[in-house]
């Protein structure tokens, strides 16, 4: 049987070993039912104790005011680009929504909203996704029906280091990819939404936290499995659930329980992370972070080797290293190129030493050639 390796992916991400154990544990016989839980009927007593186990904890981690509702849908997070909009977009006076674009996934976002009403871009055109601009420059609508953005970007490692102010109009958030990973203020939004696969669980299911006073907005239009208060009127239930997903959805929060909640999540992502960029800092060059230091995911690491743009002989060889070392999943997004380490929560901090430690063995074997070339 081969041995576990160092999973840096970006997602589908690394879960706790404890997470695994446990679901390995009661794959056959789940809480002595007899079945597994993939087979527990989504209306059975048994289920729901762990579908309500699961929304108390996200409400528990989270902060989660008594005036918001939590449901679980299935479609991933580019589901959520059409739900919000569908549900949200009749809000203001004009089918109108502000969308903050710092990176692929806001993009994407932004072009679905824009089959169900105008899109106003906020940010001027970026040359490339590698820092946020000054709110100073941003360009928001006074009425707007709400203003969106992803606090994460994945695949270019843009994180917002704070929340946008909107003054009053709804804020939207796609949290999918730094969700649990620090504290947040639940109240300053209308919509936060985050896939599970990163953060939270196995993809397959989607967490959405929305204002109550959102609800029942939808276009005529919208589809029954994304209308908002539909989903909440019947707790997540109104067609059959992603059972298994939800499942382990629970056992995740309650590891992130276990483990010291989301304020020790934020204490090991801010080591993590600074381990990494630290390693990059020194280099004199050879690792060089892609994005601006003040908005730096801690989630995403993206960077190149041997330069700015990269020496693809050089990255090709620092992969295949890694994977000999059992570090996989390292290669940045096919649109950007380069390497990428992703730092979620189930990544321990000893975990991301180790790839620094390798990075430092890296640049010591390989920088003459940098050198050279310079």
């Amino acid at each position: 049987m081969a041995e576990r390796v160092i999973n840096f992916s970006a997602g589908p991400a690394k879960l706790p070993r404890k997470v695994l154990e446990t679901a390995q544990k009661e794959m056959l016989n789940y809480n002595n039912t007899g079945i597994s839980v993939m087979e527990l009927s989504h209306r059975s007593a048994d289920f729901t104790k762990i579908i309500n186990a699961a929304e108390r904890n996200v409400r528990e981690l989270l902060n989660v005011p008594d005036n918001y509702k939590v449901i679980f849908k299935q479609g991933g997070g580019t589901g959520q680009f059409s739900a919000v909009p569908l549900n949200l977009m009749n809000l203001g006076p004009a089918a109108k929504a502000d969308y903050i674009v710092t990176g692929s996934w806001s993009a994407k976002a932004a072009k679905e909203a824009e089959k169900y009403g105008t899109v106003n871009l906020v940010l001027p055109k970026l040359d490339s996704y590698t820092y946020i601009p000054e709110a100073s420059e941003w360009s928001l609508s006074p009425d707007a029906s709400y203003v969106y953005y992803c606090s994460n970007e994945t695949i270019h490692g843009v994180e917002f280091p704070d929340i946008p102010e909107t003054n009053g109009v709804p804020l939207v958030c796609d949290m999918s990819s730094n969700i649990l990973s620090k504290p947040i203020d639940v109240s300053k939004f209308g919509v936060i939404f985050a896939g599970a696969q990163k953060n939270m669980g196995c993809a397959g299911v989607t967490l959405v936290i929305v204002r109550e006073d959102l609800l029942g907005k939808a276009m005529p239009t919208c589809p029954v499995t994304m209308d908002y208060k539909i989903q909440v009127g019947n707790n997540s239930l109104y067609n059959t659930a992603p059972t298994y997903n939800i499942y382990i959805l629970g056992l995740v929060l309650q590891w992130v329980k276990d483990e010291g909640g989301v304020q020790k999540m934020a204490e090991n992502s801010k080591q993590k992370s600074e381990a990494v960029y630290n390693m990059i800092e020194k280099s004199n060059g050879f690792y060089h972070a892609t994005v601006e230091p003040h908005c730096r995911s801690r989630m995403n690491a993206p960077f190149r080797i041997g330069g700015p743009d990269g020496d693809e002989t050089l990255e090709k060889k620092f992969l295949e290293e890694a994977s000999k070392k059992g570090m996989i999943q390292l290669k940045g997004h096919r649109s950007v190129g380069g390497i990428r380490a992703s730092l979620y929560n189930a990544l321990s901090l000893q975990e991301a030493n180790l790839l620094v430690s390798f990075m430092q063995e890296f640049y010591i074997q390989h920088k003459s050639i940098t050198s050279c070339q310079g």
